[in-house]
């Protein structure tokens, strides 16, 4: 847990004490250009080919108060990972910061129908909102730790920042239902979260090995 402490702050060092305290209390404010028009999503499956779902289930993100609704098994798995290392490596969540499943269909980007099948988490969506300018939202320490969770999670996880209709606060499956990747990756993360001093809370990304191998993600 000191580790994980000792990055924050050297996150917050990083952009500035002003800087550090929105982070804590409101959040980057990112100026956001006109979104594509509004549509409804009427596949039965999302974008990423998962089943569109009535309900989903109920998780909380370990080391926090916040809850959030996906589709469960080796999905849930993989972004609640993700979620757990922005809280742990970037800034703690706090209820309401982690939008998951909804029913609601209307989306303004067809990748936003990915959390109608609960394949898709939305990290602080209103300080990282859709169609926001390339490059206002996180710092640039801030996308080192988002490109190495993205080189962690090989490739199974797609972020809204490489979209064209820019939303970095949003992560998806990036892989169809029942790709080998995901078990995977999912049978690693739950084996490492079982391992005393391993899995999320214990990564550094700024250890030079890893830089290297994020450096494609960014």
């Amino acid at each position: 847990m000191t580790t994980s402490l000792t990055r924050r702050r050297v996150l917050g060092l990083g952009i500035g004490a002003g800087a550090a305290i929105t982070l804590a209390t409101a959040g980057p404010v990112q100026a956001a250009a006109p979104a594509a028009g509004e549509h409804q999503w009427r596949r039965p499956q999302s974008a990423n080919d998962w089943p569109v779902l009535d309900h989903a289930t109920r998780y909380r993100v370990e080391g926090t108060n916040v809850e959030v609704s996906l589709a469960k098994g080796d999905a849930a798995t993989v972004l609640l990972h993700v979620a757990r290392r922005f809280a742990y490596e970037i800034d703690m969540l706090r209820p309401g910061d982690v939008q998951g499943h909804t029913v609601q269909h209307t989306v303004r980007a067809d990748f936003e129908s990915n959390y109608l099948s609960g394949t898709a988490i939305a990290i602080r969506p209103l300080f990282y909102p859709l169609g926001a300018q390339k490059g206002t939202g996180l710092s640039d320490l801030e996308r080192v730790v988002i490109a190495d969770i993205l080189a962690d999670c090989q490739d199974v996880v797609g972020w809204g920042g490489h979209e064209k209709q820019v939303k970095e606060s949003h992560f998806q499956i990036d892989v169809r239902p029942g790709d080998p990747g995901l078990a995977r990756l999912a049978r690693r993360l739950r084996g490492e979260g079982a391992a005393p001093g391993s899995g999320a809370g214990s990564i550094d990304p700024f250890l030079p090995d890893r830089r290297r191998k994020a450096a494609a993600y960014i």
